[in-house]
């Protein structure tokens, strides 16, 4: 990621509007910011989610708060709690997540 063209600034986070992002089961609430070609989101997991769709964006993901589980598409499962991160590149192991307790994520990508 190389990034350009974007002045220093601040993102106070409560201001952000949130957009509702159902699950198969549960709901994610986005925040999101965009400085260029760069989309920067807080998300909040409720209770029980699970993504409705395989993602294979590239990201960087770090958990906050909560724990969640990364479902790989060749049957790995990994689980990130507060404080862990994963990074994976646009098109290589598509994944997707839920979590049973809730969870919130600060990505970019």
């Amino acid at each position: 990621m190389k990034i350009t063209d974007i002045p220093f600034g601040t993102t106070d986070w409560s201001a952000i509007e949130k957009t509702e992002h159902p699950g198969i089961t549960g709901k994610a609430y986005w925040r999101t910011c965009k400085f260029g070609d760069i989309r920067v989101r807080m998300i909040e997991y409720t209770a029980g989610y699970l993504a409705d769709h395989w993602c294979s964006k590239g990201h960087i993901l770090l958990c906050l708060e909560g724990e969640m589980q990364t479902e790989l598409d060749d049957g790995r499962v990994l689980t990130l709690k507060a404080g862990m991160s994963y990074q994976v590149a646009d098109g290589a192991e598509a994944h997707r997540s839920s979590t049973a307790t809730g969870a919130t994520l600060f990505i970019v990508d």
